[in-house]
Protein backbone atom coordinates (compact mmCIF):
# COMPACT_ATOMS: atom_id res chain seq x y z
CA UNK A 1 0.00 0.00 0.00
CA UNK A 2 3.04 2.38 0.50
CA UNK A 3 4.46 1.67 -2.72
CA UNK A 4 3.32 4.57 -5.46
CA UNK A 5 2.97 3.06 -9.03
CA UNK A 6 3.73 4.92 -12.09
CA UNK A 7 0.06 6.56 -12.46
CA UNK A 8 0.86 8.50 -9.22
CA UNK A 9 2.72 10.69 -12.19
CA UNK A 10 -0.06 11.55 -13.92
CA UNK A 11 -1.38 14.66 -13.46
CA UNK A 12 -5.01 14.10 -12.86
CA UNK A 13 -7.29 11.94 -10.82
CA UNK A 14 -7.91 8.27 -11.08
CA UNK A 15 -11.25 6.45 -10.14
CA UNK A 16 -10.99 4.67 -7.37
CA UNK A 17 -11.51 1.86 -9.01
CA UNK A 18 -8.96 2.18 -11.99
CA UNK A 19 -6.46 3.29 -8.92
CA UNK A 20 -7.17 -0.33 -6.77
CA UNK A 21 -6.73 -2.06 -10.17
CA UNK A 22 -3.53 -1.01 -11.04
CA UNK A 23 -2.47 -1.37 -8.02
CA UNK A 24 -3.53 -4.87 -8.21
CA UNK A 25 -2.24 -5.46 -11.81
CA UNK A 26 1.61 -4.86 -10.51
CA UNK A 27 1.37 -8.11 -8.04
CA UNK A 28 -0.92 -10.42 -10.43
CA UNK A 29 0.49 -13.56 -12.09
CA UNK A 30 -3.06 -14.12 -13.77
CA UNK A 31 -5.98 -12.59 -15.43
CA UNK A 32 -9.22 -14.46 -16.49
CA UNK A 33 -11.32 -12.01 -18.50
CA UNK A 34 -14.79 -12.56 -19.38
CA UNK A 35 -15.83 -9.66 -21.84
CA UNK A 36 -19.07 -9.54 -23.16
CA UNK A 37 -19.38 -5.85 -23.84
CA UNK A 38 -16.33 -4.97 -25.33
CA UNK A 39 -12.76 -6.09 -26.49
CA UNK A 40 -10.92 -6.52 -22.48
CA UNK A 41 -8.98 -3.18 -21.95
CA UNK A 42 -5.41 -4.85 -22.02
CA UNK A 43 -6.31 -6.03 -25.57
CA UNK A 44 -7.21 -2.77 -26.20
CA UNK A 45 -6.10 -0.77 -29.43
CA UNK A 46 -5.73 3.17 -28.45
CA UNK A 47 -8.70 4.19 -31.14
CA UNK A 48 -10.53 1.28 -29.90
CA UNK A 49 -10.42 2.61 -26.73
CA UNK A 50 -11.48 6.22 -27.63
CA UNK A 51 -14.24 5.28 -28.65
CA UNK A 52 -15.21 3.16 -26.09
CA UNK A 53 -14.83 6.38 -23.59
CA UNK A 54 -16.29 8.59 -25.61
CA UNK A 55 -19.11 6.35 -25.78
CA UNK A 56 -19.44 5.33 -21.80
CA UNK A 57 -18.16 8.36 -20.45
CA UNK A 58 -20.79 10.75 -22.14
CA UNK A 59 -20.15 13.35 -19.58
CA UNK A 60 -16.07 14.38 -19.74
CA UNK A 61 -14.60 16.15 -21.79
CA UNK A 62 -11.94 15.49 -24.43
CA UNK A 63 -9.06 15.91 -22.11
CA UNK A 64 -10.64 13.35 -19.81
CA UNK A 65 -10.97 11.23 -22.52
CA UNK A 66 -7.56 11.11 -23.45
CA UNK A 67 -6.41 11.07 -19.92
CA UNK A 68 -8.31 7.73 -19.23
CA UNK A 69 -7.10 6.54 -22.78
CA UNK A 70 -3.39 6.79 -21.80
CA UNK A 71 -3.88 5.04 -18.25
CA UNK A 72 -5.37 1.99 -20.10
CA UNK A 73 -2.74 2.23 -22.54
CA UNK A 74 -0.23 2.54 -20.02
CA UNK A 75 -1.96 -0.40 -18.61
CA UNK A 76 -0.84 -2.53 -21.62
CA UNK A 77 2.86 -2.60 -20.31
CA UNK A 78 2.29 -5.24 -17.92
CA UNK A 79 2.46 -7.63 -21.23
CA UNK A 80 5.95 -6.75 -21.87
CA UNK A 81 7.43 -7.18 -18.78
CA UNK A 82 10.21 -9.85 -18.97
CA UNK A 83 7.79 -12.66 -16.90
CA UNK A 84 4.54 -11.36 -18.05
CA UNK A 85 1.24 -12.45 -16.00
CA UNK A 86 -1.05 -15.47 -17.69
CA UNK A 87 -4.05 -13.38 -19.41
CA UNK A 88 -6.96 -15.78 -20.40
CA UNK A 89 -9.89 -13.89 -22.29
CA UNK A 90 -13.21 -15.54 -23.12
CA UNK A 91 -15.10 -12.84 -25.50
CA UNK A 92 -18.32 -12.91 -26.29
CA UNK A 93 -18.71 -12.72 -30.10
CA UNK A 94 -21.13 -9.41 -29.71
CA UNK A 95 -17.96 -7.68 -28.22
CA UNK A 96 -16.10 -9.34 -31.38
CA UNK A 97 -19.06 -8.37 -34.22
CA UNK A 98 -20.26 -5.19 -32.03
CA UNK A 99 -18.45 -2.25 -34.21
CA UNK A 100 -17.32 0.35 -31.69
CA UNK A 101 -15.35 3.35 -33.62
CA UNK A 102 -16.21 2.43 -36.72
CA UNK A 103 -14.90 -0.09 -39.83
CA UNK A 104 -11.68 0.94 -40.06
CA UNK A 105 -11.15 1.47 -35.49
CA UNK A 106 -12.93 -2.49 -35.65
CA UNK A 107 -10.76 -3.93 -38.54
CA UNK A 108 -7.67 -2.75 -36.67
CA UNK A 109 -8.74 -3.97 -33.30
CA UNK A 110 -9.42 -7.08 -34.30
CA UNK A 111 -5.90 -7.72 -36.39
CA UNK A 112 -4.81 -7.03 -32.68
CA UNK A 113 -6.72 -9.56 -31.05
CA UNK A 114 -5.07 -11.76 -34.17
CA UNK A 115 -1.72 -10.71 -33.23
CA UNK A 116 -2.65 -10.97 -29.17
CA UNK A 117 -3.45 -14.23 -29.55
CA UNK A 118 0.04 -15.85 -31.11
CA UNK A 119 1.73 -14.54 -27.94
CA UNK A 120 2.37 -17.21 -25.70
CA UNK A 121 1.12 -16.04 -22.29
CA UNK A 122 -2.41 -14.95 -23.82
CA UNK A 123 -5.35 -16.98 -24.86
CA UNK A 124 -8.11 -15.81 -26.76
CA UNK A 125 -11.45 -17.68 -27.13
CA UNK A 126 -14.39 -16.85 -28.44
CA UNK A 127 -17.89 -17.16 -26.80
CA UNK A 128 -20.06 -18.05 -29.82
CA UNK A 129 -23.77 -16.76 -30.05
CA UNK A 130 -24.90 -20.04 -31.16
CA UNK A 131 -24.08 -21.23 -27.57
CA UNK A 132 -27.28 -19.39 -26.41
CA UNK A 133 -27.54 -18.91 -22.65
CA UNK A 134 -24.28 -19.28 -20.34
CA UNK A 135 -23.06 -19.34 -17.04
CA UNK A 136 -22.22 -15.05 -17.28
CA UNK A 137 -25.08 -13.95 -18.55
CA UNK A 138 -24.74 -11.18 -15.77
CA UNK A 139 -22.04 -9.04 -17.61
CA UNK A 140 -18.36 -8.95 -17.48
CA UNK A 141 -15.67 -9.86 -14.54
CA UNK A 142 -12.12 -10.00 -14.36
CA UNK A 143 -10.66 -12.11 -11.62
CA UNK A 144 -6.89 -11.51 -10.67
CA UNK A 145 -4.61 -13.96 -9.03
CA UNK A 146 -1.56 -12.81 -7.50
CA UNK A 147 1.65 -14.70 -5.72
CA UNK A 148 0.15 -14.58 -2.72
CA UNK A 149 -3.52 -15.78 -2.40
CA UNK A 150 -4.67 -12.81 -0.04
CA UNK A 151 -4.11 -10.94 -3.20
CA UNK A 152 -6.97 -12.80 -5.11
CA UNK A 153 -9.81 -10.79 -6.55
CA UNK A 154 -12.82 -10.50 -8.91
CA UNK A 155 -13.38 -7.19 -10.65
CA UNK A 156 -17.26 -6.75 -11.88
CA UNK A 157 -17.79 -3.52 -14.36
CA UNK A 158 -20.81 -1.31 -13.26
CA UNK A 159 -22.06 2.07 -14.75
CA UNK A 160 -19.51 4.30 -13.54
CA UNK A 161 -16.76 2.15 -12.39
CA UNK A 162 -16.74 -1.48 -11.28
CA UNK A 163 -17.03 -3.71 -7.88
CA UNK A 164 -14.14 -5.88 -6.61
CA UNK A 165 -14.80 -8.65 -4.30
CA UNK A 166 -12.78 -11.27 -2.31
CA UNK A 167 -14.87 -13.04 0.00
CA UNK A 168 -13.78 -16.67 -0.60
CA UNK A 169 -17.41 -17.92 -1.97
CA UNK A 170 -17.57 -15.07 -4.47
CA UNK A 171 -13.98 -15.67 -5.66
CA UNK A 172 -15.02 -19.20 -6.49
CA UNK A 173 -18.35 -18.46 -8.03
CA UNK A 174 -16.72 -16.18 -10.64
CA UNK A 175 -13.90 -19.06 -11.18
CA UNK A 176 -16.29 -21.57 -11.60
CA UNK A 177 -18.37 -19.47 -13.71
CA UNK A 178 -15.37 -18.40 -15.86
CA UNK A 179 -13.84 -22.64 -16.30
CA UNK A 180 -17.51 -22.92 -17.61
CA UNK A 181 -17.16 -20.55 -19.86
CA UNK A 182 -13.73 -21.49 -21.15
CA UNK A 183 -15.34 -25.07 -21.37
CA UNK A 184 -18.17 -23.88 -23.84
CA UNK A 185 -16.09 -21.53 -25.55
CA UNK A 186 -14.79 -22.44 -29.22
CA UNK A 187 -11.43 -23.85 -28.75
CA UNK A 188 -8.18 -21.43 -29.85
CA UNK A 189 -7.95 -22.19 -33.71
CA UNK A 190 -12.13 -22.07 -34.41
CA UNK A 191 -11.77 -18.55 -32.19
CA UNK A 192 -9.09 -17.07 -34.50
CA UNK A 193 -10.85 -18.33 -37.06
CA UNK A 194 -14.34 -16.29 -36.35
CA UNK A 195 -12.19 -13.43 -35.73
CA UNK A 196 -10.48 -13.64 -38.98
CA UNK A 197 -13.83 -14.18 -40.05
CA UNK A 198 -15.45 -11.39 -38.76
CA UNK A 199 -12.80 -8.67 -39.48
CA UNK A 200 -13.13 -9.60 -43.32
CA UNK A 201 -16.85 -8.78 -43.43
Amino acid sequence: AKIQGWWRSLADPIPDSMNLMLTLEDEVVREDHYACMYIPGLLQTRDYAEAVHRASEVQCDEREVQHMVDIRVKRQELLERDDPPRIWCVIDEAAIRRRVGGREVMREQLAHLLVCAERPHITLQVLPFSLGAHAAAVGSFVTLRGQARELDVVYVDLLGGGLFMEKPEELERYRLAFEYLSAQALDLESSVDLIERVSKE
